[in-house]
């Protein structure tokens, strides 16, 4: 893998059935799991082995696919991008991304959302990209701006845990928004 898939820091590439420690070692801080998602009780180490190793052995590509971030100076796990409810007529997708805490604040999670909007924009003819982020979850807010999103709405009382409801904000960019000022692939 080179190219579109490798950048100054990291690459991005399949997920591989020795992943499930990374994968696992992700869920074992409750504000982590919430800032994503939503908590689920404590899991057996070998169901994170199965859960790897099914989305291991998936085919490419698709309308809903997951890749690792591996650091290209150690290839050390630092995370995972997802693309999921794609609309193809409509030309949109949704993303997100989960960083280590050993390899937050290095830039991976911008050049990882870069090297996949990439991706989306330039190989599978998309137009848009949307992530849905909770309104408490301040580090994602600032990736996503720093990235060009544009806050489109907020979903009030959208999601319940931790004892209460919490509002999710909707952003967007769209291709045109991602190419005025990223680099285009082919200069790559």
């Amino acid at each position: 893998m080179g190219g579109m898939w490798t950048g100054e820091k990291v690459r991005l590439r399949g997920v591989e059935p020795e992943d499930w420690e990374g994968f696992r070692d992700l869920a074992q801080h409750t504000v982590d799991v919430r800032n994503a998602d939503l908590v689920d009780p404590p899991r057996s180490e070998e169901s994170f082995r199965i859960w790897t190793a099914e989305r291991a052995g998936r085919p490419p590509g698709g309308e809903a696919f997951r890749l690792v971030i591996e650091v290209l100076a150690d290839r050390a796990f630092a995370g995972s991008v997802t693309i999921g409810e794609t609309d193809s007529r409509a030309g949109r997708f949704k993303t997100g991304i989960v960083i280590t805490r050993d390899e937050r604040r290095k830039g991976y999670a911008v050049e990882a959302t870069e090297l996949l909007l990439s991706y989306m924009f330039a190989e599978q003819r998309c137009n848009k990209c949307e992530v849905e982020i909770y309104a408490f979850n301040d580090a994602s807010l600032a990736l996503y701006r720093k990235l060009g999103f544009v806050e489109e709405g907020r979903l009030r009382q959208h999601g319940f845990f931790a004892g209460g409801y919490h509002d999710v904000v909707l952003m967007g960019i769209t291709a045109a928004e991602y190419w005025a000022t990223h680099r285009h692939p082919s200069v790559r």
